[in-house]
């Protein structure tokens, strides 16, 4: 069925004072630490959405927040004490989160065996859905990449059940390489290209997409380096033979955390400072004032992809956004997943609908929630058509590119071009 998320079976407004039966979603995201800002603004959205749907087929709609941070910007075991918690509440018939792929990781098989539906915003790792870690189309060797080569659980491994009850509004990290090298070959015209990873799982599956995906396009990657990130860093020599090589810009498959910006800063001695020479990487450095800085003065020039859709360059989201903005007043409480968990909100929505219609206006069972989610036809959200593929994954397969502003950390990053590989995929 096609459901309006703008709330075409909620009860809204004065309903909520008849409302007797109450519906709790669980929300796991980091609201403390590092990532706090970036966990309140993606709570916000779904906290909008309740705000604007607080009845539901006659059940009050509740939410349960809780910190999966304590202060870090990892802790699974806080995400584990959480999903516990949830489980216990027999309210609480789904969850929304996490934002990390390595909780993610830990709370599904739980999650599993308790039937519980969770629906995450940003978790990208493709391994938490579907074989292999690398397809053979993304892999410059053409021979795909299991996930345990890659030293992380099967998806089956993550389901003891053998029944999916995770799902997620953001695509996988394999197509984060590939769209940076869609924009490079077809937006940036470039040919020549050198490339460096981390040697860790993530920043190799990048930096391999990115390769097969920029020869298949006609390109060249003319050097490539490893790096050992518990080394000091210093890619100098590599960065000279690049450029005699005929460079024209540099793909880093890796994070913040090991150095990838760093990288940037020595290529203004070697290539120059400026955007002639473009440095690519993903989500592992987008949006981050840490890569600014580590960058400094050549932080100019530097494209990320982020896997997912930027809300502000869709239509018909803009003016839920605004409104979203006039309700909450401050900048930092939208951030780039807000509308994201405004989604997964009204997904869960959907589900709850069609679950409580099916038990006759009575509290559904969660795995009748777990079944919803599974077999839509489509949600109607704000910012387009979507559904979920049996994988639960979802089937708006964008990627969005950003770059920094200015060279200073606090300025926010700004949106360049959305890659949208939803028809086709790019292998």
């Amino acid at each position: 069925m096609a459901f309006l998320l703008a709330g075409a079976a909620c009860s809204v407004g004065g309903a909520a004072a008849v409302a007797t039966k109450t519906i709790t979603i669980g929300v796991d995201l980091p609201l403390t630490g590092p990532a706090q800002r970036a966990g309140q603004s993606t709570l916000n959205g779904v906290r909008f959405f309740v705000q604007r749907h607080q009845v539901l087929d006659g059940f009050t709609i509740a939410i349960d927040a809780r910190d999966g941070a304590g202060g870090t910007s990892r802790d699974p075991s806080r995400g584990a004490a959480n999903l516990e918690a949830f489980i216990a509440n027999p309210q609480v018939l789904a969850m929304i989160g996490p934002l990390d792929s390595n909780i993610a990781r830990a709370q599904i098989p739980v999650a599993n065996r308790a039937h519980l539906a969770m629906v995450s915003p940003t978790t990208s790792n493709r391994c938490l859905t579907k074989e292999p870690f690398l397809p053979a189309g993304l892999n410059p060797l053409r021979t795909a990449i299991a996930c345990q080569a890659a030293g992380v659980p099967t998806p089956g491994d993550l389901r003891p059940t053998k029944v999916n009850n995770y799902f997620r509004l953001s695509t996988t990290d394999d197509l984060q390489g590939a769209a940076a090298a869609d924009f490079a070959s077809k937006g940036l015209h470039l040919h020549r290209v050198a490339l460096i990873s981390d040697n860790e799982a993530y920043g190799q599956g990048l930096a391999d997409s990115f390769w097969a995906r920029f020869t298949q396009l006609g390109g060249s990657v003319v050097a490539s380096q490893q790096i050992d990130p518990s080394q000091p860093l210093d890619v100098t020599r590599f960065l000279e033979r690049a450029k005699q090589s005929g460079a024209q810009a540099l793909y880093y498959g890796g994070t913040s955390a090991t150095g990838g910006c760093v990288v940037r800063a020595q290529m203004a001695g070697v290539f120059g400072a400026g955007e002639a020479t473009p440095f690519f990487g993903g989500d592992g450095i987008a949006l981050d004032p840490t890569c600014v800085r580590d960058a400094g003065a050549n932080a100019a020039g530097i494209y990320a992809t982020v896997p997912t859709f930027d809300a502000e360059q869709i239509a018909s989201a803009k003016p839920v956004i605004e409104a979203f903005k006039t309700s909450f007043g401050r900048a930092r409480d939208f951030g780039p997943f807000t509308i994201a968990a405004y989604e997964a909100t009204g997904a869960i929505y959907d589900a709850l609908d069609r679950a409580i219609k099916a038990e006759r206006g009575n509290r559904p069972f969660r795995d009748e929630v777990v079944t919803a989610l599974g077999s839509p036809a489509k949600f109607q959200g704000v910012t387009g058509t979507f559904g979920f593929d049996p994988d639960g994954d979802t089937t708006m397969r964008v990627v969005s590119i950003y770059k920094p502003i200015a060279s200073t950390p606090k300025m926010r990053w700004t949106w360049v071009e959305t890659v949208d590989y939803s028809a086709t995929l790019p292998y």
